[in-house]
């Protein structure tokens, strides 16, 4: 970094020099709450497959960052007027967007706290930042919550195509190696464009009619990383192995007091399988504080002291992760029948009893954990929530679809849904049963 007197330079491989300036935005990134992004993994168990993936968090906070500067200079450029005070929010909100990620970030999302989202946890840090900057993160927050009167600042950073997306899909295609992620940001940036151009209470952002097919392109990357990254089934099977491991744990903090081997794990961690936590309380001090503990290194610490634990099922679990032992994912035609899973289950057990890791009369309980059913779904352009504008030379707005190849467009936004399931690799599921039946 450079020790510019009103600048600090940081050095991104994806996006080169970031200059953030020594205002509010230095004082955030300074902040545990930001600098705890450094300890979690973009892309959860990602690098467990992709190699190259170990980037976090807190390159993404800074990515999406730079991206809104250049976003921001682009529409002043084109004539809507952007004050300091908006341009400083604005940058902070791209900055604390993600802030409210948990460990192995969309891993174990929805394992610890029922019913949450870490929007909800970005929003309740982004709360208690701004107490202690003294209110200095109003408008951020009015951006953030879509209560500003501009509202094309919060599009910016939550929309179809906000700065969040246009900054993982690069990112994250630079950092695994999937060419087929690579997506023309600057040239969405140039073409975008706020309608009506003063940017008033009505405004929205617009693509300009000759960025529409680098619109198509980013729709289609985002398909091809979804399929070829984010939901590869490798990664699938690590996602199921790891949530696996915390089934197993929660069977032992259920069944009463928990055993001193197992209070070996992290503390942080354990707080949250030890209580059922629900959304409605991350405001609590206590609930928000251990969150706040939580990271990367607390999992895999808790694994590390949990594989030498005397449970022989979750010792198996643990080491399979450490060390990089998956179970297999098969995607299925379809999702399987009752009778089906049971017989899947009976396999599994039957294994768990041969290997010698539960015996006989709880091999179908601890089976649970070796065999998952699961379906990933994703859709590339989601029209039923909101619709990206395409501005003509003449000033009229159409829906994307209404200009660019129809056939294209309409591929990309149906949700597309792959049974798939989990299970030890030397068990002979008749996986082929499936598609009989």
């Amino acid at each position: 970094m450079s020790s510019n007197q009103r600048f600090k330079l940081f050095s991104d491989p994806v996006h080169g020099f970031i200059s953030v300036p020594k205002n509010v935005l230095m004082d955030l990134i300074q902040t545990p709450e930001v600098q705890r992004l450094r300890r979690i993994r973009q892309l959860g168990v990602g690098h467990l497959v992709f190699p190259g993936a170990e980037h976090t968090r807190f390159n993404h906070a800074l990515g999406a960052m730079a991206l809104m500067q250049d976003a921001l200079t682009n529409l002043t450029e084109k004539g809507t007027p952007i004050s300091p005070e908006e341009r400083t929010a604005a940058l902070a909100v791209a900055l604390l967007h993600d802030v409210g990620h948990g460990a192995f970030s969309h891993t174990l999302e929805h394992q610890l706290i029922e019913d949450f989202s870490h929007e909800d946890m970005s929003r309740v840090l982004l709360v208690r930042l701004n107490e202690r900057l003294d209110g200095a993160l109003d408008t951020a927050l009015a951006m953030f919550d879509d209560d500003y009167e501009r509202p094309f600042f919060h599009q910016l950073v939550s929309s179809q195509l906000d700065m969040d997306r246009l900054d993982y899909l690069r990112r994250d295609s630079f950092y695994t190696g999937v060419a087929e992620g690579e997506v023309g940001v600057q040239r969405l940036l140039k073409t975008m464009r706020v309608h009506p151009l003063q940017g008033g209470p009505a405004s929205e952002v617009m693509i300009e009619a000759k960025g529409i097919y680098a619109v198509e392109n980013f729709l289609i990357s985002r398909r091809l990383m979804y399929w070829q990254v984010y939901l590869h089934k490798t990664v699938l099977a690590g996602d199921e192995l790891l949530r696996g491991v915390l089934r197993r744990v929660q069977t032992h903090l259920d069944a009463g007091t928990p055993p001193d081997w197992l209070a070996r794990g992290s503390r942080a961690l354990l707080f949250f399988l030890d209580n059922e936590v629900h959304a409605d309380q991350i405001g609590q001090p206590t609930v928000r504080d251990h969150y706040l503990q939580l990271d990367d290194t607390d999992v895999l610490f808790s694994l590390k002291q949990w594989m030498q634990g005397p449970d022989p099922v979750l010792s198996d679990l643990c080491r399979r992760f450490i060390n990089r032992v998956f179970l297999r994912v098969t995607f299925l035609p379809r999702s399987p029948h009752a009778t089906q899973i049971e017989h899947w289950r009976t396999q599994v057990a039957d294994w768990l009893v041969d290997e010698g890791l539960a015996a006989k009369n709880e091999a179908k309980a601890a089976a649970r954990h070796y065999l998952t059913i699961n379906v990933s779904r994703h859709t590339a352009y989601d029209s039923d929530k909101e619709l990206i504008g395409i501005l003509g030379r003449n000033g009229t707005v159409q829906e994307l679809s209404e200009m660019a190849d129809t056939a294209t467009i309409s591929e990309l936004t149906g949700f597309v849904e792959k049974p798939y399931v989990c299970y030890p690799k030397p068990v002979d599921l008749d996986v082929a049963a499936v598609a009989e039946t």
